[in-house]
């Protein structure tokens, strides 16, 4: 039987998870953890590279990610899910490779680059203040990859870019060393649907325009009745521009059936369906697609031992695999 192949995606824990990150990105895990051997992991180190004097809230981030994870379906059963922090061989593998990747290779990368933008931009003396573990940040991400020997890193076209380092360094190790231990992970293009916030911006909690997963019913409908339409439309009988409506009926389409879809168009094109009617009709379908969602995360919120325990049996498992690929490694250095 041939073995299957495996891929290796993270977050970093900043906070519950927003519709935005459910469709562009965890829908398309549970699919993958079908086909491929899935690490899922909680890029709890990767948060300490912008964010290591606030860290008060990052055990409960890291919960709160796992449980937004377990509700979109992603299934222990299937994937391996655990804590960046609780696998060491990670930070061992780290240091492996920040001996023999270049500077110049990682002042190039384009994470670091938005990275240092952000910290420069909170920096309360508008100084640079780029830390040695932010600068790090793409040798580290090399090793995530390389740690599990990954053929795929699930990916959206503009972030091909981030993947080639750990391409790089992994050839660069091969022949240092003269093996071939190291596989070039490949980026697994995914198309993610761009799912606006209720303004019209980027979705993202520190815009205060995001759906959460975990948000409940009637905070969801409410919500909702604040999302962008049509700014033509003066009266409710108008002719309505479903193309200028720029945000409801993007989330039809993100949740609507194709039918249904058409009607909503139709209707608002013919003036026979007001902005306020359909977003209330709009919040229905939506809390009725996320249900079982957030059925799922309640059942984890209210057994937080069996969270716990998948992180730990997840992080376990992960080290199994992560100790034979640094055995590897170690042996390829001639390291005592």
């Amino acid at each position: 039987m041939e073995q299957r192949k495996r891929i290796v995606s993270g977050m970093r824990p900043t906070g519950k998870l927003h519709l935005g990150h459910y469709l562009g990105v965890l829908t398309n895990w549970v699919n993958l953890q079908d086909e491929f051997d899935c690490f899922f992991f909680v890029a709890d180190w990767h948060a300490l590279t912008t964010k290591f004097d606030k860290t008060e809230d990052l055990k409960q981030n890291t919960i709160d990610v796992v449980l937004d994870w377990l509700a979109a379906g992603i299934d222990p059963d299937k994937a391996v899910i655990y804590a960046q922090s609780h696998v060491p061989e990670i930070a061992e593998l780290h240091v492996y490779l920040s001996m023999i990747t270049p500077q110049n290779w990682v002042e190039r990368d384009p994470t670091l680059k938005d990275l240092a933008k952000m910290v420069r931009s909170a920096d309360d003396d508008n100084k640079p203040s780029v830390s040695y573990g932010l600068l790090g940040y793409p040798v580290l991400m090399a090793a995530d990859i390389m740690m599990f020997n990954v053929d795929y890193v699930p990916v959206g076209i503009d972030q091909v870019a981030h993947i080639e380092i750990a391409r790089d360094i992994a050839r660069r190790f091969n022949h240092l060393y003269n093996v071939e231990l190291f596989k070039e992970a490949v980026p697994k293009l995914t198309k993610i649907p761009l799912l606006k916030g209720l303004d019209g911006q980027k979705m993202g909690k520190s815009f205060h325009n995001d759906i959460k997963i975990s948000d409940d019913e009637q905070t969801t409908a409410k919500k909702i009745m604040q999302a962008i339409t049509d700014r033509s439309r003066a009266r409710k009988d108008d002719p309505g521009h479903p193309d200028k409506c720029e945000v409801a009926f993007s989330y039809w389409e993100a949740f609507g059936e194709p039918d249904i879809i058409e009607v909503v168009k139709a209707e608002c094109m013919a003036g026979k369906r007001g902005c306020v009617d359909c977003k209330k009709q709009l919040a229905c379908l939506v809390n009725e697609k996320l249900r079982p969602l957030r059925e799922r995360r309640k059942y984890y919120e209210n057994n937080l031992d069996e969270v716990h325990k998948i992180i730990n049996e997840g992080s376990q498992k992960a080290r199994v695999e992560a100790a034979k690929v640094l055995a590897q490694v170690k042996d390829a250095i001639r390291m005592f």
